[in-house]
């Protein structure tokens, strides 16, 4: 009798492990975003630069709820104003609030970032996994031209891309996100090489499961964590190389509030109104370092 209730005892146990099993893993993937919660109570550092990504983030979603005035309309008796209580970024030469207009400009900068970043990690991640995964002549060719695309210059690849495609916010978020394709393949594709010859993946080759639900199911999983923590390191780049092209005029069409063009306005006017410029770049110049400070902290933290 005792032998049976130890086996039945023991029949009673199984089930439980699996669940037990993906407590545990649910809990270990939560650990670094835990880590990272608890340090950012600690650091004010992090503490202000998720701060600052909020904010933006929150200009880019509800612009209204901060700057409730019209970006376009401008009334000419106040132009050029220096910074005050009623005009916190002063005005520009036709009058228009600047703070008005960096805000209701973050939703196209933001946008055209994302899209950018999304573009660049979903292609390349694939091409890379591809790549990776079926080795041999397929490897060898895509990475070729991998590295053909990583010899060119970003900048020189987006403004071919623009030339191409034209100009427009659409145009430049499609150009950077191109640039963006050949890094986000090479290191997908190294990691796809290092989890390919794991024991898992050669029991499920063994076991007759096919190439591609292996590739999605075991391979990919455990290779995401370096992409995932470069699209985070490369979101405030990006969001300066998105500004830079709108600098340059490839961006929206005048009077149109984007942050790049912001800062190309008043260009001609730093000796008599340097807010116009430099109020513009300094809010850029605060969430690409923001943004910075906090994918480090991800990656110091294990995200990886």
């Amino acid at each position: 009798m005792a032998a049976t209730s130890v086996v039945l005892d023991a029949g009673r146990a199984n089930p439980a492990e699996p669940t037990d099993v993906r407590r545990r893993t649910d809990r270990l993937r939560a650990e670094p975003v835990r880590r990272v919660a608890a340090r950012a109570r600690r650091d004010l550092g992090l503490l202000a630069a998720g701060a600052v990504v909020l904010l933006v983030l929150g200009w880019a979603i509800a612009p209204s709820l901060f700057a409730g005035g019209d970006p376009l309309h401008g009334t000419p008796a106040q132009k050029l104003r220096a910074p005050s209580v009623r005009h916190w970024f002063g005005t520009d030469n036709l009058g228009r609030d600047l703070y008005t207009r960096v805000v209701h400009g973050a939703a196209l900068s933001l946008s055209a970032t994302v899209f950018a970043v999304l573009l660049g990690l979903v292609v390349g991640s694939l091409i890379g996994s591809v790549a990776g995964a079926a080795g041999g002549v397929v490897d060898t060719a895509v990475m070729r031209l991998v590295d053909v695309l990583l010899s060119i210059p970003d900048m020189l690849l987006a403004l071919t891309t623009i030339t191409v495609l034209g100009l427009g916010t659409r145009n430049i978020a499609i150009a950077v996100g191109i640039s963006l394709i050949a890094r986000f393949a090479r290191v997908m594709r190294g990691e796809v090489l290092r989890v390919r010859n794991a024991p898992y993946v050669e029991a499920a080759h063994a076991s007759g499961v096919r190439w591609h639900t292996v590739l999605f199911r075991h391979i990919l999983r455990n290779a995401y964590g370096p992409v995932a923590a470069l699209a985070a390191v490369d979101f405030g780049v990006v969001t300066l190389f998105v500004a830079s092209l709108s600098f340059l005029g490839y961006g929206a069409v005048p009077p149109t509030p984007e942050w790049g063009s912001l800062v190309s306005e008043g260009r001609g006017f730093l000796a008599t109104a340097w807010w116009m410029t430099t109020l513009p770049g300094v809010v850029i110049v605060i969430l690409v370092l923001s943004t910075q400070r906090i994918a480090r902290a991800l990656q110091k933290d294990g995200v990886r």
